[in-house]
């Protein structure tokens, strides 16, 4: 890698969590200029990693060294609702000493204050402006913005600070696709050091490199995510091939071990007879029975020998082979029969201005999509439906059981193991079976022990869809928001193989369309200008 001043450079870096789970073991890696796609499965360490970067983290052993600033975008944006926009972007005093300024105010400390900053409040709007939030002002207050406007408007604070080395973790999590867009192009600008974490194959493949992290280390791919699957695909199909090569030698070294001994068997049958009968003198009956013994010993060994190398050859090839896991479970008793009530929504009147207009009733085992800008009311509706929230007016009935799982993933304490969490929403399971169905979520032995608070973003993720999809009495009304939000790759499809073994009915509401179209969406629905519509999957690009 490079060596300019903004480069970031970890030695020799070792982390560990409080409860002794390892993340890093002697971590090597530099990153240098351009765009950097991190990628990994979940809980590899790819937060972590940029945490350290940004001395959120410290390493237990080893150093992380970055030449300039850092600005760092995590995955979770919390922002007080009680700030105002200037305050969010960091640029209040500033302003304030300009204003006062501007009024005739020629206090020195107003000048210390702005420095060269004299064209701060034109960068910050046109910054705004870049990012589509122009029309919010500076002087709004946060708790105005939506979930998806927070990520952007933290965005535009990093942004404006002009730092060297820029951080981004699942940066389109939460952004429709009018904001996605206007995130891309402000990564396509950046010229600086960037490292972007992140499971958006049109924003990855907008970074120049891909650093692969896999168990402790990284490995450089050149080029975009694209180019990086092709370099990847041809990789593990020479892998495969590797292991049936190694398979094949393994039987055959299997086969001379058995005609080995099996000659060796027969020679020292021959060998006992001959001595038996006493057709020679006994001191060389005895030498050649010592010498053929001395043989049979180094044939046996050389064969051993063999045998281990092939059995090594085939571990190291079958390590090459990625691991991608699919959770198959079954969820018999989530089944809803066609043309069943599930849910019933009657003249809604939502919090925040939204509404469903007349009777909207969902029947069957159907899987709807519910897509919408930012601050559409996506949410509101799905924690209206959930009981979480009061309806201004009207009604939100559910006929059947039914499980929401929100963005945040709230629905685990932290303080609990995986296993743990399961069993507090299946009460009435067995230790045994409450294990026995976690593995086929893939938290298998030590790994349902787990704490929650310890989980990367998608394994705390399949750990919650567990315990909702696991519950008793089983949901047969599912509520996903954002359900992609931190997931990697393998993890959606994990996630896409989970769904396909639920017979219930499905509400997501997702700016995912990849993901939303892998699952089999049989109705789409537009939350726009606060009421909900029904729409072909045609008009699914809503407006820009």
């Amino acid at each position: 890698m490079s060596t300019t001043p903004t480069a970031v450079t970890c030695t020799a870096v070792s982390f560990a969590w409080p409860d002794g789970t390892a993340v890093f073991d002697d971590l090597q890696v530099a990153f240098g200029p351009g765009r950097t796609g991190l990628v990994g499965v979940n809980g590899s360490g790819k937060s972590t990693l940029l945490k350290l970067i940004a001395h959120e983290l410290t390493p237990a052993d080893g150093t992380v060294r970055v030449a300039g600033e850092v600005g760092y975008l995590p995955q979770s944006v919390t922002l007080d609702t009680g700030l105002r926009v200037d305050e969010a972007l960091g640029i209040a005093a500033t302003r304030v000493a300009l204003h006062a300024i501007e009024a005739g105010d020629a206090a020195a400390e107003h000048f210390d204050v702005v420095g060269d900053d004299w064209d701060v409040e034109e960068r910050a709007l046109a910054t705004l402006g870049e990012l589509g939030l122009g029309r919010i002002g500076l002087d709004r207050t946060i708790g105005e913005v939506s979930g998806g406007e927070s990520v952007l408007l933290r965005l535009a604070a990093l942004l404006l600070r002009r730092p060297d080395v820029l951080l981004l973790d699942e940066p389109t999590n939460n952004l429709d696709l009018y904001a996605r867009r206007r995130l891309y192009a402000a990564v396509e600008a950046w010229s600086g050091v960037m490292v972007v974490v992140s499971h958006d194959r049109d924003l990855l493949d907008l970074v120049d490199q891909i650093a692969d992290l896999r168990s402790g280390e990284v490995t450089w791919y050149g080029g975009n995510f694209s180019a990086y699957e092709e370099v990847l695909a041809g990789e593990q199909d020479a892998a495969e091939r590797m292991v049936r090569v190694a398979e094949a030698d393994l039987k055959k070294q299997k086969r001379e071990l058995v005609d080995a001994q099996v000659k060796l068997a027969r020679r020292k049958k021959y060998g006992q007879k001959m001595f038996e009968q006493k057709r020679e003198p006994k001191i060389v009956m005895g030498a050649r029975r010592r010498a053929a013994q001395e043989s049979a010993g180094k044939h046996r060994i050389m064969h051993e020998e063999r045998l281990a190398d092939a059995r090594d050859r085939l571990d190291e090839a079958v390590d090459a082979v990625r691991d991608d896991d699919e959770i198959r479970v079954d969820l018999p008793y989530t089944a809803v029969p066609p043309g069943r009530d599930v849910l019933t929504l009657q003249g809604l009147e939502l919090r925040y201005g939204a509404r469903v207009e007349g009777v909207f009733d969902l029947r069957g085992p159907e899987r709807i999509a519910l897509i919408g800008r930012n601050g559409a009311g996506k949410t509101t509706l799905l924690r209206t439906i959930a009981g979480e929230l009061e309806a201004v007016s009207g009604e939100a009935r559910a006929h059947v059981p039914l499980r929401f799982l929100p963005q945040r993933l709230d629905v685990l304490d932290d303080g609990l193991s995986v296993a743990g969490n399961v069993a507090r929403f299946a009460p009435g399971a067995t230790n045994n079976r409450v294990r026995a169905r976690l593995a086929r979520f893939l938290f298998k032995g030590a790994k349902a022990d787990q704490l929650a608070a310890t989980l990367s973003g998608g394994e705390r993720f399949r750990a919650a869809l567990a315990a909702l999809m696991l519950a008793e009495p089983a949901p047969q009304l599912l509520m996903l928001d954002e359900p992609t939000n931190n997931l990697d790759m393998a993890s959606v499809r994990q996630l896409t193989s989970a769904l396909e073994s639920y017979e219930g009915a499905l509400i997501i509401a997702s700016h995912d369309l990849p993901f939303l179209e892998s699952v089999g969406i049989t109705r789409w629905l537009l939350m726009e200008g606060g009421e909900l519509k029904e729409i072909g999957r045609e008009a699914v690009g809503y407006p820009s």
